[in-house]
């Protein structure tokens, strides 16, 4: 019998020990997962802000562009450039020789609610 009590000493002392290293396992793993997801959100977050501000930065720059074209495009600046490269050879149209095209009217009568989506 004495053999078995020195057995059942080790199991006795190694079932708590066991559990111990579980819960130490358990809480550390825990706490280190907390702190990485903790680094993950805060990444996340600086990575948010760079990309807020640089849409910022395009969307002004776009609107720079868009003023940029609509002045390129504005009467005014097209007869400047007109004026400035005469050898182009450039000039408005005589009003005899602009074409104007009309919409044809829709093949069928629009019924309903389409009559309103129509324009009629």
């Amino acid at each position: 019998m004495a053999g078995n009590r020195r057995n059942q000493a080790a199991a006795i002392w190694f079932a708590p020990a066991l559990k111990a290293f579980l819960l130490c396992l358990f809480f550390g793993g825990s706490g280190v997962g907390y702190v990485w997801q903790q680094n993950q959100i805060k990444d996340l977050g600086r990575q948010i802000k760079l990309r807020e501000s640089r849409r910022d930065q395009l969307l002004k720059e776009n609107k720079q562009y868009r003023d940029e074209f609509a002045r390129a495009c504005s009467p005014v600046e097209l007869d400047r450039r007109v004026k400035k490269h005469p050898e182009l050879g450039l000039a408005a149209p005589a009003f005899g020789k602009i074409l104007r095209l009309v919409d044809a009217a829709p093949a069928t009568e629009p019924r309903g609610n389409e009559r309103h989506f129509a324009g009629n």
